[in-house]
């Protein structure tokens, strides 16, 4: 294969429009030092106290013992905090702190703005096509991922 049709092949596209978001979510949410799996790991605690890690991981689809280290971040900046479950003391419970819902919910109009960028080259059809194929193929190949996404795990 070379380059120039590896560059229209879905993994190479998939991958580029992923370092694309990315970049602009930490410009657009550079005043709260998150990144997007953080960010999504606190909007999951936030509906969700008291959720586990593992539970946790499979809402959000990421691998575990990343996850593990994002938490940790997380803790150590007073965002998260971690506790024992009242039924079984090996689990660690997690809930936000009253500054990890703050940042969280102050974070969301720069979520916002980065979506809208995300999206502004495209006019308003192209959006709608665009979303509904993308949920659409990580729906059907969910179970291919590495961490599936479950959401009622």
């Amino acid at each position: 294969m070379q380059l120039k049709e590896l560059q229209t092949q879905p993994g190479h596209l998939i991958r580029r429009a992923q370092q694309i978001a990315v970049a602009i979510f930490i410009e657009e949410c550079a005043a709260f030092d998150l990144t997007p799996v953080q960010y999504a790991a606190m909007v999951a605690i936030m509906e969700n106290e008291g959720i586990d890690a593992t539970r946790l991981s499979a809402q959000i689809a990421f691998d575990r013992s990343t996850l593990g280290n994002v938490l940790e971040r997380l803790e150590t900046r007073g965002l998260v905090e971690r506790y024992p479950s009242p039924d079984d003391k090996r689990i660690k419970l997690l809930k936000l702190t009253a500054q990890g819902r703050s940042v969280t919910r102050r974070a969301e109009e720069g979520v916002r703005r980065t979506q809208e960028r995300i999206l502004a080259p495209l006019n308003a059809k192209d959006r709608r096509v665009l979303l509904a194929l993308l949920a659409q193929l990580v729906e059907l190949n969910n179970d291919a991922s590495r961490v599936p996404q479950r959401l009622t795990a």
